[in-house]
């Protein structure tokens, strides 16, 4: 993994503004800290930061390879998971491959096929390609959007990255936010609608597309979608394919020079990957190492509730001893998690969801230490439907996004005069209407199994996303790589269609993969119902964040106080709010902080 950045300007020659490059390149230095690279000539710069997992010695980029007079550079972060079948296919096509680096093999993939290659990988990848011939500028993203890609156009200039600070560090591009991006912090918060990315004039390349540049024109293509059909397999061939899908992935996700490990929560997600991993290992004769996370005074603090069943740690004990790891728990405090409560926010560019991220980044701070490479169960529950919601008419029939319905309405601590200027319920109906404008409906399909499906697309297309950039962000600002088998398109081509009734077969959620995971994990163990990501309940760090809080409202220079009711959110730090208490006070006060610092960090000039 790594990070890429860089800009093509058809006016001018660029082989002279190193600095900005490198400065550019610097601000992400954090995925990349093994190598930098640059390329200037003429009307493109190309940088990168590496992060070395495969061929530590052929793998340096930017890649060149060169026709004649012209060049065709490659910048690009990711990993393709079928890098060696294409590699013997453009072998056998007469291509010349001097190194065992994907990098190399996308390079040559794009000489074969031009921008018909990226229909040919199966990976998790984001890159940017100059081609002197045609002097255009090729930006791609990976299916489900794993990995990140931002750009902005300005003046007859393109500049891109893997991350908006990059962009920000090109002297063209102003960190400026108006009424719609602020809609998005306030009306959608950590869950951005594809291709926006809050600042002003700055996009994102959406996953499953691929655009072009040239002097005159632009053209951006969708080149992966679902495609609804009719599912004809019955309950054991839809077993046996999900197993081999999930086998094949995982062996393939293995692949590295580095170390790797998996996270293991206990649930099944994980579970049933680090038992495929680990199956994996033991014939290789190794052992694999699995990482948890746990807080100070877990078992004593702990309250069951709708999201958090029961406590994760006797669960991951019970797996790791099963499947044979070498296990390593990490147990966080309510002084580091506010501690850094911040630095998740730097590595998204954006405010995110508060201690849930900070935890996350602050366990993979611990794995660096170990490894490089980890897999991890993201995304199960969004492509198996294994959440509450799909089940539950009120949210089947909401006219809004599902998880808005929990957060409440964040329009009711903000001034008069900008709820009015922003219009929260309006942008959020807008954005769930252009979602459901997109849905390849299934002809004939009615009823119930409609909304489901209709559900399934919005946690795919919108969820998901969110929760991919958790973790990419989270684990890159460590320079740690996460894999994510559960993100291999091929097994959410095959997972659209499958009825939601018989995902839910054996009347549990996600029932189909439990099944699927029948040679690989104990029965009490694949029966364990859906517990939560982790949270901390201790006091403590509720009671570090109200004060927090204060402090900001009692410094006349906060930049928030301008958009907020200073006196409602005083009451919620002082604990005096009749309806937001508890965990929502926690949520609500995480995510205020942030957009305060954010505004004061980054120096953003908002423009209603």
């Amino acid at each position: 993994m790594c990070g890429i950045t860089g800009w093509v300007d058809w006016s001018k020659n660029l082989s002279k503004n190193k600095e900005t490059l490198k400065a550019m390149t610097d601000a992400i230095e954090h995925r990349g800290p093994d190598a930098e690279g640059f390329w200037l000539k003429d009307h493109a710069a190309l940088g990168h930061r590496r992060l070395i997992v495969i061929d530590p010695e052929g793998g340096a980029q930017p890649m060149v390879y060169q026709i004649g007079e012209d060049h065709i550079a490659l910048t690009y972060n990711g990993e393709l998971y079928n890098y060696l079948e294409l590699r013997d296919e453009l072998l056998a096509k007469g291509h010349d491959i001097k190194t065992n680096s994907d990098t190399e093999v996308l390079l040559h993939a794009y000489l074969e096929w031009d921008t018909d290659c990226i229909r040919h990988f199966n990976g998790i990848f984001a890159f940017g390609i100059w081609d002197e011939r045609q002097d255009r500028l090729m930006l791609g993203r990976d299916h489900l959007g794993v990995k990140p890609l931002f750009f902005a156009e300005r003046e007859g200039q393109i500049i891109f990255g893997s991350e908006i600070k990059s962009l920000l560090s090109h002297p063209d591009v102003e960190p400026e936010v108006d009424t719609e991006g602020l809609a998005e912090v306030f009306g959608l918060g950590p869950m951005r609608t594809p291709g926006k990315a809050v600042f002003k004039g700055i996009q994102e390349v959406r996953a499953g597309h691929f655009m072009t540049f040239s002097e005159n024109n632009s053209s951006d293509e969708k080149y992966w979608m679902l495609k609804s059909k009719e599912h004809t397999d019955d309950v054991e061939t839809t077993v046996n394919t999900i197993r081999e899908l999930l086998e094949d992935t995982v062996k393939r996700q293995l692949i590295a020079d580095k170390p790797l490990v998996t996270m293991l929560s206990g649930g099944l997600d994980s579970s049933g990957l680090t038992a495929m991993a680990g199956k994996e290992f033991r014939e290789d004769s190794k052992a694999l190492s699995t990482y948890s996370i746990d807080f100070v005074n877990s078992e004593a603090d702990f309250e069951e509730d709708f999201l958090r069943r029961d406590l994760d740690e006797p669960w991951v004990n019970r797996v790791s001893e099963h499947v044979g790891t070498n296990h390593t728990s990490i147990v966080l405090d309510s002084d580091k998690l506010v501690d850094h409560l911040l630095v998740p926010m730097r590595a998204r560019d954006l405010p995110g969801v508060g201690e849930i991220e900070t935890s996350l980044y602050l366990l993979f701070t611990e794995m660096k230490k170990d490894a490089t490479v980890a897999l991890s169960g993201e995304s199960a529950d969004e492509v198996f439907s294994g959440y509450p919601w799909f089940h539950q008419e009120e949210y089947l029939d909401a006219d809004i996004f599902p998880w808005l319905m929990n957060l409440g309405n964040m329009g009711g601590i903000l001034k008069d005069d900008i709820q009015e200027k922003l219009q929260l319920k309006q942008y959020q109906k807008e954005r769930y209407q252009e979602a459901l404008e997109e849905i390849p409906e299934l002809e004939g399909e009615t009823g119930m199994e409609a909304k489901q499906r209709r559900m399934s697309y919005m946690f795919i297309t919108r969820f998901l996303p969110f929760m991919l950039d958790r973790k990419d962000r989270a684990s890159m600002m460590t320079g740690f790589e996460v894999r994510v088998p559960f993100c291999d398109y091929r097994l959410v081509e095959y997972l659209w269609n499958i009825p939601y009734e018989m995902k839910r077969i054996d009347d549990i959620e996600k029932g189909i993969l439990r099944r699927a995971f029948a040679d690989y994990l104990p029965e009490d163990v694949r029966y364990r119902k859906k517990s939560a990501y982790p949270s901390t309940k201790d006091d403590e760090y509720l009671q570090r964040v109200q004060r927090w809080m204060l402090n900001v409202l009692d410094d006349p220079d906060s930049p928030i106080l301008s958009l907020i009711k200073e006196d409602v959110v005083r009451e919620i730090a002082e604990g005096r709010h009749p309806g937001i208490d508890g965990s929502r006070a926690k949520g609500l006060l995480d995510y205020l902080l942030q957009i305060n610092a954010w505004l004061k960090e980054y120096q953003i000039r908002i423009n209603l």
